[in-house]
């Protein structure tokens, strides 16, 4: 019996039994995929067994705490061009980089019938304040811009014009009622499918560049089983269903 038990004790301490060969994965992830990724990351450790840990901010900033060593595994990021500089300069697994997800934008606010389905509004003005992603920091603010431009409104609106450092504060603003309407990802207003409320315009795709999003696995990442699973796991049936009921296009 003594012999049993120690044999036992030897199998815990190498990790053998219900844990065993799960790790941690760190993951950087665009504010606009925030309830995916959740949603995804949840399933993915029920499945598998990995931990997650998921940051959430703008892709303009984790491109820089990457570079500046951050202990992160994996990228998401809110646009193409990020993770492929990464990758050109030896932050990124070369070859691992692949599109999770094509992103929409939506002007929207929290009043029901304060935002016309053609977008009208933004040529009539009656608000005070239009709140956007910060151009410099987010793509999403930078089609923001671009449809602004197109419209003939950029420099008409300067003066109405507040700016989030990502979408998730830029959400917050129009949500809190800061901002009378903005520039929002379509995943923040969208939960199964369906709208969650407030009035939106579902801009029209051909007024901004298509938002194409990268996921990239990061060198600090590569010997990682959980940082592996996890890029494996975002390409299931599973996920896409996921991402697929938050808006995004694949």
């Amino acid at each position: 019996m003594k012999r049993l038990l120690s044999y036992f004790t030897l199998l815990i301490s190498l990790g053998y039994g219900a844990g065993a060969g799960a790790e941690i994965v760190n993951v950087a992830v665009a504010s606009n995929f925030t309830a995916p990724m959740k949603a995804i990351a949840a399933e993915f450790e029920q499945d598998t067994g990995h931990t997650t840990q998921l940051a959430f901010g703008s892709s303009g900033k984790f491109f820089a705490q990457i570079k500046n060593g951050a202990p992160f595994q994996i990228f998401l990021s809110a646009d193409a061009k990020k993770p492929e500089i990464l990758e050109q300069e030896g932050f990124a697994v070369a070859g691992s980089r692949f599109t999770y997800a094509f992103g929409s934008l939506v002007l929207w606010s929290a009043q029901p019938d304060l935002v016309d389905a053609a977008g009208e509004i933004l040529s009539k003005a009656p608000f005070r304040h239009l709140a956007l992603a910060n151009p410099k920091l987010a793509p999403y603010g930078l089609a923001a811009q671009e449809i602004l431009e197109k419209l003939g409104r950029w420099s008409a609106l300067q003066d109405k014009l507040v700016m989030g450092e990502n979408i998730a504060q830029t959400h917050q603003f129009v949500t809190t009622g800061n901002a009378e309407l903005g520039f929002v990802a379509l995943s923040q207003i969208m939960q199964d499918g369906n709208l969650t409320g407030g009035s939106s315009w579902m801009i029209p795709s051909e007024l901004y560049s298509p938002i194409r999003q990268d996921a990239a696995l990061l060198v600090t990442g590569q010997n990682n089983a959980a940082a592996t699973a996890l890029l494996d796991y975002l390409k299931s049936d599973k996920a896409v269903t996921i991402i697929k009921a938050y808006g995004y296009q694949l």
